[in-house]
């Protein structure tokens, strides 16, 4: 199964309504079996990331440390120099074969559920 994107950028939403979706997003991904899912959370305007960027990494964060996704790989660090993004390849193999693999792409991050 292809890996599923969920854009939080678009509409340009609060933080809030930006989660609130992301929550709705992977429960409902979870529940109908989606393996692989691409979160674009975008980098912030501020150049230091953005709020957006932070929730949605403490979310995933969280959901890891309860066992309720398998991993999550920020995409900066979604490539073969990393750990972590080598970690998600070998849970997932077909992810090195993602347009971002490689890229440290600060916009986005990887998530494998459960």
């Amino acid at each position: 199964m292809a890996t599923v994107v969920i854009n939080l950028e678009k509409g340009l939403p609060k933080t809030e309504a930006a989660l609130s979706k992301l929550k709705l997003e992977l429960s409902t991904l979870r529940r109908i079996g989606v393996q692989t899912v691409k979160v674009i959370h975008g980098y912030g305007s501020t150049g230091t990331g953005g709020a957006i960027r932070q929730a949605t990494r403490q979310y995933l964060c969280d959901q890891l440390k309860n066992r309720l996704i398998k991993a999550y790989c920020p995409g900066e660090n979604f490539g073969p120099f990393e750990n972590s993004g080598r970690q998600l390849v070998d849970l997932v193999p077909a992810l090195h074969k993602d347009t971002d693999w490689g890229r440290q792409n600060d916009g986005i991050t990887m998530v494998v559920l459960r």
